[in-house]
C-alpha cells in the first residue's frame, strides 16, 4: 500500500503524465456548461433583442429571436443526448462534429444580430451597443466552449468577423478604432480560453490521480483483508497444530527418552555391544533435542499468542543467576570454559516471575558457554542501574556477531553464520523467547557484539520492580537481605 501511494504521489508531479488530451471528460464538461446555461443565455438574448427596438425593426428582431432560441436550444437538446449516450458511443468522434457544427449554427445566429437593417437613421449608440453585445457574446461563449477549442472558434469567430467588416465599412476614424478592438478581443478571448482549457486538463488530470490512487488503495485494502483473513485461518491452524504437537508429540517422546536412557545407562543389564550402547545415547540426545524444540515452540506461540500469563513473585535476582550459574557448571567444565560470577552486594528483591527469569538467564548462559571456544571465559555480572533498576550481563570470549547479523540472529529461528558454519546445535528460538519475557517484565534487552571480541548481552528489569520503589523516596540499598519485603510495597510494586 505505500509503494503504491508512493508510486502514485510520484506520478502527481511527473512532467511526462501531462500528455493525455482527455477528450472524453472535457466533451462531458462542454455538454455539462451547455445544459447548465440552457436559461441564462434565452434570458441575454431577450435583454438584447428588447434593447434593440430603439433602433432595429421589431419584425427582424422576434425573427432573429426565435433563431437564436431555436439554434440555442438545439445545442442544449444535443448535450442531453450526449449525456445519455453510451459510454462507447460517447468516445465516436460525430459527437465532437456534432458539438462544432452546432456551435458555429449558434455563432451565425449571433452574427445575424449585426447584419439586421436598421429601421431609422444610425446613431453612435447602436455602433457602441453593438460592440458591447459583441464583447459580452464572445465572452460567453469562450466560457461555454472553452473546453473544446474548434467550437470556441466556430461560435465566436463569425461574429467577429461579421462585426469588423460592417466597422470598416464606415469612414469614421471611431469604427476603424472598434473594428481593430474587436480583432483584439477576439484574439484575448482566443488566449483566455486556451488558458481556461489548460486549468481543465489540470483539473482532469488529478482527478484521474486521484481515482487511480483510490483504486489502488481499495485494492490493497480488499488484499490486507485477504492477508488478515489468511492470517487469521494460518494462526488457528498453527493453535491447532500446537494443541495436536504438544500432545501427540511429547507422549511418544518421554516414551523414547525413558527407554534409550535405561538402554544407555544399562539399568536391566549390561549391553555387551558398544555400538548398541552408543545408538542409545544417540536416541536420547536426538529425544531431548526434539523436545527442547517443542517446548520452545510452545513457548513462543504462548508469548505470541498473549496466553503466557506471568505469576509474579519477590525474589532476589542474583541468586537466580546464581543457581543457573550452577546448573551450566556441567556444561562449561565439558568445554574447559570458566564461568565468573559477580553481583553487587546488598541488591534488594525484585518483582518478577521466577521461572520466567530462571528461563531468561538459562537461555543466554547455554548460548554464551555454547558459543565460547575450549579455555574461554564467561562472566556474569549482576548489578543496578543509574535510574535504580537491575541488569544481568554476560559477557563471552566467542567469536563474536558481526554488525549486520545482529538482527538475523534476534529473529525468530535466526541463527549467524558462525553457527551455521560450525553447526552448533540450536532452533534460534531462545533470543526471540527471552527477548519476549523481558519485554513483559517491562524491561529492556541489548546485545552487544563485534567479530573477535566476543558478545555482551544485558537484560534490564526497570525500577518500578524493585522491591523498595517508592514514587516519593529515591532508590536505596537496605541494610540486611530479609526474607521479604513489606505487603504494602510488594502491593505497591
Amino acid at each position: 500500500m505505500a509503494r503504491s501511494a508512493r508510486s502514485v504521489h510520484s506520478r502527481l508531479g511527473a512532467q511526462d503524465n501531462r500528455h493525455t488530451t482527455f477528450d472524453l471528460e472535457r466533451q462531458h464538461l462542454f455538454a455539462d456548461t451547455r445544459i447548465n446555461a440552457a436559461y441564462a443565455v434565452p434570458l441575454l438574448a431577450l435583454i438584447v433583442a428588447a434593447i434593440s427596438v430603439l433602433w432595429l425593426d421589431p419584425v427582424f428582431i422576434g425573427v432573429w429571436f426565435t433563431l437564436t432560441l431555436c439554434t440555442h436550444f438545439l445545442m442544449v437538446y444535443t448535450s442531453h443526448a450526449f449525456e445519455k449516450a453510451p459510454s462507447d458511443q460517447k468516445a465516436r468522434i460525430y459527437w465532437r462534429r456534432r458539438f462544432a457544427l452546432g456551435d458555429f449554427i449558434y455563432g451565425c445566429s449571433w452574427a445575424l444580430f449585426f447584419l439586421m437593417p436598421k429601421a431609422g437613421e444610425a446613431s453612435d449608440g447602436l455602433v457602441i451597443f453593438h460592440f458591447a453585445t459583441l464583447l459580452i457574446v464572445v465572452a460567453m461563449n469562450t466560457m461555454q466552449s472553452a473546453t473544446l477549442p474548434k467550437c470556441l472558434l466556430a461560435s465566436t469567430l463569425p461574429m467577429t468577423l461579421v462585426v469588423t467588416v460592417s466597422f470598416l465599412k464606415q469612414v469614421d476614424p471611431i469604427h476603424y478604432t472598434l473594428a481593430a478592438m474587436a480583432i483584439g478581443a477576439q484574439g484575448f478571448f482566443f488566449i483566455l480560453g486556451n488558458q481556461l482549457l489548460k486549468n481543465a486538463n489540470t483539473m482532469l488530470e488529478y482527478r484521474a490521480d486521484k481515482d487511480h490512487l483510490i483504486a489502488e488503495l481499495e485494492t490493497a485494502n480488499a488484499s490486507s483483508d485477504e492477508a488478515r483473513r489468511r492470517a487469521e485461518a494460518a494462526n488457528l491452524a498453527k493453535s491447532r497444530f500446537l494443541a495436536t504437537m504438544s500432545h501427540e508429540l511429547r507422549t511418544p517422546l518421554n516414551a523414547i527418552l525413558g527407554f534409550s536412557e535405561i538402554m544407555k545407562d544399562e539399568v536391566l543389564g549390561q549391553m555387551h555391544n558398544k555400538t548398541y550402547r552408543s545408538y542409545a545415547d544417540d536416541i536420547h540426545g536426538s529425544g531431548e533435542h526434539l523436545l527442547n524444540l517443542i517446548n520452545e515452540i510452545l513457548d513462543l506461540s504462548r508469548i505470541e499468542a498473549g496466553r503466557h500469563e506471568l505469576h509474579e513473585e519477590s525474589l532476589y535476582l542474583d541468586d537466580i543467576v546464581e543457581e543457573c550459574a550452577s546448573m551450566m557448571n556441567v556444561r562449561a567444565k565439558a568445554k574447559s570454559v570458566a564461568l565468573h560470577h559477580t553481583h553487587e552486594p546488598g541488591l534488594p528483591r525484585v518483582w518478577a516471575d521466577e521461572r520466567a527469569i530462571r528461563q531468561v538467564v538459562l537461555n543466554l548462559l547455554s548460548n554464551a558457554v555454547k558459543f565460547t571456544p575450549v579455555g574461554g571465559d564467561v562472566r556474569i555480572m549482576v548489578g543496578t542501574t543509574p535510574d535504580g533498576g537491575q541488569h544481568v550481563s554476560i559477557r563471552d570470549s566467542g567469536p563474536g556477531i558481526p554488525e549486520d547479523e545482529i538482527p538475523t540472529v534476534l529473529e525468530a529461528f535466526g541463527q549467524g553464520s558462525h553457527a551455521i558454519k560450525s553447526a552448533e546445535p540450536g532452533t534460534g528460538l531462545g533470543l526471540s523467547i527471552v527477548q519476549a519475557l523481558v519485554s513483559m517484565h517491562d524491561g529492556r534487552f541489548a546485545l552487544k557484539s563485534k567479530p573477535g571480541e566476543g558478545t555482551e548481552v544485558t537484560v534490564t528489569l526497570p525500577r518500578a520492580r524493585i522491591m523498595n520503589y517508592s514514587l516519593d523516596v529515591d532508590w536505596a540499598e537496605p541494610e540486611n537481605r530479609d526474607d521479604g519485603p513489606p505487603a504494602d510495597k510488594a502491593h505497591s510494586a
